[in-house]
C-alpha cells in the first residue's frame, strides 16, 4: 500500500495542478507564496508520473542562483524520499522525473536545445526575462501538452514578459494575481511588515506588497505614454534637414545602429551586428553620398573613435561630429555629462507632436533608462552597464536617436530649425547672410 503524502497548496494556485494551460502566469507582491506554491505543485506532479521539469531564470551563474535550494528544502519538509537531490539536478528514483536548472541569458537556440523534451518549464523571477530569451525559449518548449509556468513580481510597466503576455489572456493562458492577503500561509510577521510599509509610504507598499510596477515618474527619464503617443502615425513628411545618429557597437552582442531623423519625424533605423570599423565607416559613407545628411553625430568613445577617424580621413570632417557620452555637457549647470543632456533633449522633443517608428525594441529602450542627480543637482542617468545587466542588452537604438540631439547644427540658409522641426525667426533672417542653428 502506498503512503499518503499531504501537500498543502493555497486555493489560488490549485489551477497549477488541476487545469491544463499552455501558459500559467502568476504575479503579485511579497508574501503571496508564489515560489513555495510552484515548488510544491511541481514536486507533486513529479510524483504522479515521469516528467522532465526545467527551472529557468534569466541569469544563473551557479546552481545557487536557481530554485534548486528551495526545491531541496521542500523535499526535506515533506520528507519526499522518492527524490534524490544531486548537485545540479533532482531526480525521482522511482519514476524517473527529473528537475534541471538553466540560465537563459546569452543562450542561443543550439545551446538550449536540451529543453525540447521538457514537459513543464518554470520561469522564476520572470520580470528579468528579456524578449530575446523568451523568443528562444517559447518555441523550444514544443512537446505536446507542455506547459510554461511563470512567477514574477512586476518591476516596471514594460517588463518584457508582461508586455508580451500580461494583457493577452486567452483560452491557452492563465493569468492570476496573488498577494499576501490571498495566501493563507503568509506569516503574521510579513503581514505586520506590510501594514507598517503602508503607513509610511503608500507607493512603496503598492509596489512591494501589491505587486504594482514602479511609478514611471518616480525614477524614469521618459514616460511610456509619451513614447506610445509618438509611435502613432501623424506626420506625412518633413522638410527639415536630415540628421543621423550613429551608435557604434562596443561589445560582441551590441548592435551598431544608425538613426535617421528629420525634425519632428524620426524616419528609420538601420542596425547591424558584428561589423568592424571599416565596414561601419563604409555604411556611413554610403548614407552620406545617397542621403546627404546635414550632420552625423557618432559615439566617438571607445571603438567609435576608429570609425570617426576613418570618416574624417575620407574628407567628411564638415559632416561628422564625434560625441563622447561621458564628456562635459554643453549646459554644465544642468547636466552632469553629454549623455544626460542628449537624452533630456530627446525627452523634451517627445513632449511635442512628433513621430517615431512603431518598434518594440525602441519602446523598451526609451522607457527603461532611470534618472538620478549628482551632488550638484544635475541630471545624471543610470550607467549603460547597469542597464545592460538589468534588461540584458544595451540601449543601442535609443542612444542612436539621442545622438541626433547632440547639439544644434548650422544650415547654410537663414532658418533655424529646433529639435521639434519648428521653423523660428525666419522673417528676421531672410535678408541676412548669418547662418542659423538647426537641431
Amino acid at each position: 500500500m502506498g503512503r499518503i503524502i499531504k501537500i498543502k497548496i493555497a486555493k489560488p494556485f490549485l489551477p497549477l495542478i488541476s487545469t491544463n494551460k499552455r501558459i500559467k502566469l502568476y504575479w503579485g507582491g511579497r508574501g503571496g507564496g508564489k515560489s513555495y506554491a510552484f515548488a510544491d505543485a511541481l514536486l507533486l506532479k513529479g510524483l504522479e508520473k515521469k516528467l522532465l521539469i526545467a527551472c529557468v531564470r534569466e541569469i544563473q551563474d551557479t546552481i545557487k542562483d536557481s530554485v534548486h535550494r528551495l526545491l531541496s528544502d521542500r523535499i526535506e519538509f515533506y520528507d519526499l524520499k522518492e527524490y534524490e537531490v544531486k548537485e545540479s539536478e533532482i531526480v525521482n528514483t522511482l519514476n524517473g522525473t527529473r528537475f534541471i536548472f538553466k540560465g537563459l541569458r546569452n543562450q542561443d537556440a543550439h545551446k538550449i536545445k536540451s529543453l525540447e523534451g521538457v514537459d513543464i518549464v518554470w520561469i522564476e523571477e520572470a520580470q528579468t526575462i528579456t524578449k530575446k530569451s523568451w523568443e528562444i525559449l517559447s518555441p523550444t518548449i514544443r512537446k505536446d501538452g507542455s506547459e510554461i509556468w511563470i512567477s514574477m513580481n512586476r518591476e516596471e510597466e514594460n517588463d518584457p514578459l508582461w508586455v508580451l503576455l500580461g494583457s493577452h489572456q486567452d483560452e491557452r493562458t492563465l493569468i492570476e494575481k496573488v498577494n499576501f492577503y490571498d495566501n493563507p500561509f503568509c506569516p503574521e510577521e510579513l503581514k505586520l511588515q506590510a501594514k507598517e510599509c503602508l503607513a509610511h509610504d503608500e507607493s512603496t507598499y503598492r509596489h512591494i506588497w501589491l505587486g504594482e510596477p514602479l511609478s514611471q515618474g518616480a525614477h524614469k527619464l521618459i514616460d511610456a505614454g509619451l513614447v506610445k503617443h509618438a509611435m502613432q502615425p501623424k506626420i506625412s513628411e518633413s522638410t527639415s534637414p536630415l540628421i543621423i545618429g550613429l551608435d557604434v557597437a562596443r561589445f560582441g552582442d551590441d548592435q551598431t545602429v544608425f538613426c535617421l531623423r528629420k525634425g519632428r519625424k524620426c524616419l528609420s533605423f538601420l542596425s547591424f551586428e558584428k561589423k568592424d570599423n571599416v565596414e561601419v565607416a563604409n555604411i556611413a559613407t554610403n548614407l552620406i553620398e545617397t542621403k546627404r545628411p546635414l550632420r552625423i553625430f557618432l559615439d566617438a568613445g571607445g571603438v567609435g573613435g576608429g570609425v570617426f577617424d576613418i570618416l574624417k580621413d575620407r574628407g567628411f570632417k564638415d559632416i561628422i561630429r564625434g560625441v563622447n557620452f561621458g564628456s562635459k555637457a554643453i549646459n554644465e549647470e544642468r547636466y552632469a555629462n553629454r549623455r544626460a543632456e542628449m537624452w533630456d533633449h530627446l525627452r523634451q522633443w517627445l513632449t511635442e507632436e512628433v513621430e517615431l517608428p512603431n518598434n518594440g525594441m525602441l519602446y523598451d529602450e526609451l522607457c527603461t533608462v532611470r534618472k538620478k542627480y549628482d551632488a550638484l543637482g544635475r541630471l545624471l542617468l543610470e550607467e549603460k552597464e547597469e542597464i545592460k545587466k538589468r534588461i540584458g542588452r544595451s540601449t543601442d537604438w535609443a542612444d542612436a536617436l539621442a545622438l541626433t540631439f547632440a547639439e544644434p547644427v548650422y544650415d547654410k540658409g537663414h532658418t533655424r530649425f529646433y529639435g521639434n522641426g519648428q521653423v523660428c525667426l525666419e522673417e528676421m533672417f531672410q535678408a541676412s547672410n548669418q547662418r542659423m542653428p538647426v537641431w
